[in-house]
């Protein structure tokens, strides 16, 4: 296994716990407090690209769509991967880190709820477990998206926000830019943010090695 797998074998017990979690958490605090822009167009990782092998160079990309209007989250789909996840509310853990789903709920997504509601403007954050101790969970396969294809949230009570990933990369622990990995790519838009863990399980942690983090802007909206 390599940090630039995205299918990680399943088999030996595996805790997303840790770093991971507390990288994340260092993203948040920085995206709590700047907003200025990361960067006016896609440009390519400095580590670890999970979906560049076979990319085209210039993938087109349509323009991003106004900002919606607040609605809580229900639902994530990812049509690519064939995921339809709840979406469950989350806060900050005892150590001041994003709590991931339930280990028993390794088919949702969380939504840090203090932060920006998907759709509206600023960088909103979900977070899924990659694995559990026996099979794969909701967010095995993120790192396999790439630029052009289609992340929904069914929102309550109102049109679904469609959102075009921009961007897929590995973010691993030594030299992690939390700026470039959580804050917004451009100011006014509204963008997401889907964040699991990648790179290599270390066992004696009980932790992963890296974060992957997918990058998307709303371009539209639908049922």
């Amino acid at each position: 296994m390599t940090e630039q797998d995205p299918r990680h074998a399943v088999g030996s017990p595996r805790l997303v716990t840790g770093i991971a979690w507390v990288v994340l958490l260092l993203g948040v605090w920085l995206w709590g407090r700047e907003a200025t822009d990361v960067r006016e167009s896609v440009s390519r990782p400095a580590t670890g690209d999970m979906a560049a092998a076979g990319r085209p160079p210039d993938v087109p990309l349509p323009p991003s769509h106004e900002p919606l209007g607040d609605a809580l989250p229900q639902r994530l789909d990812i049509p690519a991967l064939g995921i339809r996840a709840p979406v469950v509310a989350r806060g900050l853990d005892a150590e001041g880190a994003i709590e991931p789903p339930p280990f028993d709920r390794p088919g949702s997504v969380g939504w840090y709820a203090a932060g920006v509601i998907p759709g509206a403007a600023g960088t909103a954050l979900m977070v899924g477990h990659v694995d559990t101790e026996t099979r794969p969970a909701v967010f095995y396969e993120v790192g396999a998206l790439e630029p052009g294809e289609t992340i929904r949230v069914v929102r309550a009570g109102t049109e679904a926000a469609e959102f075009t990933v921009d961007d897929v990369q590995v973010h691993t622990r030594d030299g992690f830019d939390a700026r470039q990995a959580y804050g917004p790519h451009r100011t006014g838009r509204a963008e997401l943010r889907l964040i699991t863990c990648g790179g290599t399980f270390d066992r004696a942690t009980h932790s992963y090695t890296a974060n992957v983090v997918v990058s998307a802007y709303l371009t539209g909206t639908g049922p």
